[in-house]
């Protein structure tokens, strides 16, 4: 081993018998395999890659994970970027660890038709190698941490990339699993990127009269740490004070609205003590020393959160008049808040641990089973985000079971949450002793009784796919229609497409059709027409999600059979050029700019004759024109086209603009634009179930360049995290 190689293994050597119980010798031939295989490889930073799997492996350590997880780390990208296969850390270190390496490795050898699929099939295989082994997202997570200090190296752009797929998918799944330091920390990196003017807003006010607000801290600290050794003189107390993430803040002030000082968490107390009796003694303590605050008082420990949190809140106001937050919790809660499921993974807790911790990460398998096979790749992703996004409340059964579910869910929800069949036999529902309706949407706290009948020939109703928010419960809904009501899904759902056909004009003889629809049921994996009206019945497949597949599929068709006529090639108009383009050897033409990709002045294009519509101008990089045209079906019919000298300024094109869901950011947008002068046709804007918001807004631009100009204006507004061009 190299000698600067040899001074690195000696320090995480060092860590790691200072915790005891890993098998070095294998830690050091895994580190030899790194180094060695990943000579002369350089990460963006300029420094040597191994210096990565290295921090990650030292990440784990921290979070105390055993010796296959850091065996992992150290090999995670050898099987991706180097010779290595599968089968070569198998037989070195054994089949635990070489699927650990698999779990975390990309799909890098798969050919994907779009960057979301390509997300989309990295995350399904994460998801179900994490159902597998939970260590799997553990390693991913420091991977994706260390990735995240280093991000500054990177291109702006790809920093953008990174940070909100990191904060739409990373630090939720870290959150799920209750590792709170790497959460945090991930959330901050993540937002230091997507908006650094406000992180650092959020950080000058924390630093403004920090050392007075530090000193009122440990003044109060003090006064709890005297009063609790004069009362409970025997009992094992440890104080600790916490400032709230900047990302926290960050939210509360820019989603909630809410000024600096109206946040009462921004300084906590920490009181970690042996037994839960001691807590709850601790508490009222605390509660005739300072005065609680009405309505913030939240006991996590009768009640845990579902990534295993538990401890007690409250918020009192001290002689200065500060308010600040209590956390009392034992010493098993907090080393569980702080590391979550790597503190209590199955590998330590061994088997009797394992159908608990199963039940910890049941919400994986839930994810993986509310997948369709139908469903596009940025359907995919949604899913996951919103399935990962949600926040929870907590409603009662009659028992005393306590139901985690969304914010936002109704009691369609929780009957399905309870067991299917409570939810299939479903009639009616209390809550609190009071009848209410099924889209009822439950609050913490809320006692609910389920109403079922069993009556043979009840049944749930299609109409409550439109009310359940869960997909755990949509996908329990269709399961039953699929294997309970096939006759009728299958009149159903060929009534649904014969009607979508007539309406899009789809029409073939009967042969041809059978043939068509038979295609059609192969491509959605299906093996007959009948399974095909089948899920359309029950709500599989959604038409309006494949219907323009479809319409292509129809369209490549019936081109395939009419033969093209030089009559209907070109329509002849005015001999000034459409839109400021011209076509080479065609002159008098229609023609027309495409709204698949809406190409501006600057953009590189190309034309394409149509049958009776001219020719329409589409960008080079378009997903609708070959790469190679010569290879394509008809190449006769793409044709060279450039901008005119004269191009005009009416052309019209779509930016998406995402941003905190802050007051006034529309008005900003707005404003912004009318000073630049730009002529908008329209607006359309929405909330996002992540405290965000997105506007899509049609406007008129010269060229790319005037594009550009405008897109730079308006990425500078504050809360604004990105601005796209789509096509609409």
């Amino acid at each position: 081993m190299d000698e600067k190689y040899l001074k690195d293994y000696l320090k995480l050597e060092e860590k790691l018998k200072e915790q005891g119980g890993y098998d070095l010798p294998k830690i050091k031939r895994a580190f030899e395999i790194c180094t060695e295989a990943h000579k002369g490889q350089f990460r963006f930073s300029k420094e040597e890659y191994y210096v990565h799997p290295l921090s990650v492996a030292e990440i784990l350590l921290k979070m105390g994970m055993d010796s296959e997880s850091i065996i992992a780390a150290l090999l995670h990208d050898v099987i991706e970027d180097t010779d290595i296969t599968h089968e070569d850390v198998e037989k070195e270190f054994g089949s635990s660890v070489a699927n650990l390496v698999e779990g975390v490795t990309k799909l890098g050898k798969i050919q994907f038709t779009s960057k979301e699929e390509f997300q989309a099939e990295n995350l399904r295989k994460m998801f179900m190698a994490m159902n597998e082994d939970i260590r799997v997202i553990i390693i991913k997570l420091a991977d994706r941490l260390h990735n995240m200090r280093t991000l500054d190296a990177m291109r702006e752009d790809k920093q953008r990339e990174k940070s909100l797929e990191t904060l739409e998918i990373y630090a939720p799944i870290a959150h799920r699993l209750g590792i709170r330091a790497v959460k945090e920390e991930l959330e901050d990196l993540a937002i230091l990127h997507l908006d650094p003017i406000a992180y650092h807003e959020v950080e000058q006010s924390l630093s403004v009269r920090k050392s007075e607000r530090e000193e009122n801290l440990k003044k109060i600290r003090e006064r709890i740490e005297n009063h609790l050794h004069e009362i409970l003189p025997d009992t094992n107390i440890q104080i600790e004070s916490r400032v709230k993430s900047i990302h926290g803040i960050y939210r509360k002030m820019y989603v909630q609205g809410r000024d600096f000082d109206e946040i009462y968490d921004i300084y906590a107390v920490r009181i970690i003590t042996d037994s839960i009796a001691d807590c709850y003694n601790i508490l009222g303590i605390m509660h005739d020393m300072f005065r609680p605050i009405p309505n913030r008082f939240k006991d996590y420990i009768s009640t845990p959160k579902p990534n295993m949190y538990q401890s007690l809140h409250t918020t009192v106001i001290g002689r200065e008049g500060i308010p600040f937050e209590i956390q009392i919790r034992t010493f098993d809660m907090h080393h569980t808040a702080e590391y979550g499921i790597a503190a209590h993974w199955k590998y330590k807790d061994g088997v009797s641990g394992a159908s608990k911790m199963d039940e910890r990460i049941s919400w994986v398998r839930q994810i993986l089973e509310s997948q369709n096979e139908d469903e596009n790749a940025n359907d995919i992703i949604q899913t996951i985000k919103t399935d990962l996004a949600q926040e929870d409340v907590f409603a009662v059964t009659p028992k005393g079971d306590v139901i985690n579910l969304p914010v936002g869910s109704t009691i369609i929800d929780f009957a399905f949450a309870i067991h299917s069949a409570v939810g299939i036999k479903m009639v009616g529902a209390k809550v609190d002793g009071r009848i209410v309706p099924l889209n009822h949407v439950i609050k913490t706290g809320e006692i609910i009784e389920i109403i079922t009948t069993n009556a043979a020939n009840h049944a749930p109703s299609r109409d409550w796919l439109k009310i359940a928010v869960t997909n755990q419960a949509k996908a329990k809904i269709r399961g039953w229609f699929k294997k309970e009501r096939r006759a009728e899904n299958i009149e159903t759902g060929q009534s649904e497409l014969e009607r979508e056909f007539s309406r899009n004009g789809i029409n073939l003889p009967d042969e041809e059709m059978e043939e068509f629809l038979s295609e059609l049921a192969r491509k959605q994996h299906l093996g007959s027409v009948e399974d095909l009206y089948a899920a359309i019945g029950y709500g599989g497949i959604l038409l309006s999600k494949i219907m323009p597949r479809i319409k292509d599929d129809y369209s490549k068709l019936v081109k395939a059979q009419k033969p093209v006529l030089v009559e209907d090639i070109v329509k002849p108009v005015s001999k000034k050029p459409t839109g400021g383009v011209e076509i080479e050897g065609i002159d008098n033409c229609l023609i027309k700019i495409s709204k698949c990709c809406s190409p501006l002045p600057g953009d590189e294009i190309i034309g394409f004759i149509t049958r009776g519509h001219g020719v329409s101008v589409h960008k080079r990089d378009c997903c609708n024109v070959p790469r190679d045209i010569a290879a394509s079906e008809e190449p006769n019919r793409w044709v060279k086209a450039h901008w005119a000298v004269e191009a005009g300024d009416d052309l019209v094109t779509t930016l998406q603009i995402s941003g905190v869901n802050r007051d006034g950011l529309l008005m900003d947008v707005t404003a912004a634009l009318f000073n630049m002068k730009v002529t908008v046709h329209a607006v359309n804007a929405r909330s996002t179930k992540n405290g965000n918001c997105v506007f899509i807004v049609t406007l008129k631009t010269a060229s790319v360049e005037h594009l550009h100009s405008i897109t730079a204006r308006l990425e500078k507004l504050s809360g604004v995290f990105s601005v796209e061009r789509i096509n609409q």
